[in-house]
């Protein structure tokens, strides 16, 4: 019985070249009580890996949260056996403004103590007390509103290339940071303002605007189904645009257009680019913005260190990598000295 991956990034990729089919990225999330996580993550391989979904899904004691690459022609099966599972009949799948057939290439499904790392104790408040959800007009109607304070959810990474008109973005590496900042920067206005939060697809506002409701913020407002909704719903229903740039995604994509607006830089020269790359150097993997310009000069390395090992011959290089852990620099995102431009 097969129960995980047994084919490389490379030779899936190959074989979705060679399969020629479309395939549909989505994402979707639900907080619901899992007896068994470990026996529900088994299930949901034993039942995707035959419909090639391909992904990354966290499944917890308190719910999923799943981004997924699936085949158009099994997407009809796989909403199936979704709508077969009782917490998850009906739930909200955000489809991608882009798609991409490579955006994952492995089905990787792993069980966590949470489905965000969110760093609250969930004992000591009442989760269910969520912000009100609105939709894109709403959103855009209380973006007008003088009495409403905007705040991206997300790491600074992520509002980097893309970010509301005026919203404030914490200058954060990871969600569990944001929310004691988010907190004391505004505790003035908890009774007079509007909270109006959003992130990548809603999920990391769930919990946040029930903690901020805790903490005392009597009007929290969250944008139902995140950044992603919001592109469909102005799409679709002709609304203003009031996002500027990119919405960036975890997956081999990087980010998906939502406005023409580059509102971000080159790390390494400074010119307008909103385009993220891992830095070639297995050993280091930074993420980082860089331009054309840039990754032909680098050879899509982010400093001349970086740029030296990769020249050397591939056994070399794993040589200088056995035994040692990947740098921290992983984590930083896009943080490091040798990217001057780096704000």
């Amino acid at each position: 019985m097969q129960l995980y991956n047994t084919l490389s990034a490379k030779e899936r990729a190959q074989l979705i070249e060679t399969a020629g089919q479309e395939r549909l990225t989505l994402s979707f999330y639900q907080y619901a009580q899992i007896g068994n996580p470990q026996l529900f993550r088994d299930y949901l391989f034993l039942h995707w890996n035959p419909l090639d979904a391909l992904g990354r899904i966290y499944v917890a004691h308190e719910g999923i949260n799943a981004q997924m690459s699936i085949p158009a022609v099994n997407f009809a099966l796989f909403k199936a056996h979704l709508d077969s599972i009782t917490f998850l009949e009906h739930v909200r799948l955000n489809i991608a403004i882009e798609q991409d057939n490579k955006s994952f290439l492995k089905l990787t499904i792993k069980v966590r103590n949470k489905i965000v790392a969110d760093g609250l104790n969930d004992a000591s408040f009442d989760v269910t007390q969520k912000g009100k959800h609105v939709n894109a007009l709403e959103f855009n109607q209380l973006l007008e509103d003088e009495n409403t304070i905007c705040v991206d959810m997300r790491n600074h990474y992520e509002s980097e290339i893309g970010h509301f008109v005026n919203a404030i973005t914490p200058d954060v590496d990871t969600f569990r940071d944001s929310l004691p900042i988010i907190e004391n920067d505004l505790s003035q206005h908890k009774e007079d303002k509007k909270l109006l939060m959003y992130c990548t697809g809603g999920i990391r506002c769930e919990k946040a605007s029930a903690y901020l409701k805790h903490k005392g913020f009597k009007q929290v407002f969250q944008l139902e189904g995140g950044i992603i909704e919001y592109a469909r719903q102005v799409q679709n229903l002709g609304l203003e645009n009031k996002f500027l740039g990119k919405n960036f995604v975890f997956d081999e994509r990087r980010g998906e257009r939502i406005s023409k607006d580059v509102i971000a830089n080159c790390h390494q020269c400074g010119a307008a680019c909103d385009t993220h790359v891992n830095c070639k150097n297995e050993a280091c993997h930074l993420l980082f913005i860089q331009c054309p310009s840039c990754q032909e000069q680098m050879q899509q390395c982010c400093s001349e260190a970086c740029q030296e090992i990769v020249n050397l011959p591939e056994e070399k290089q794993k040589a200088l990598r056995k035994g040692k852990h990947n740098s921290n620099k992983i984590f930083k995102k896009g943080r490091s000295e040798a990217l001057p431009f780096k704000r």
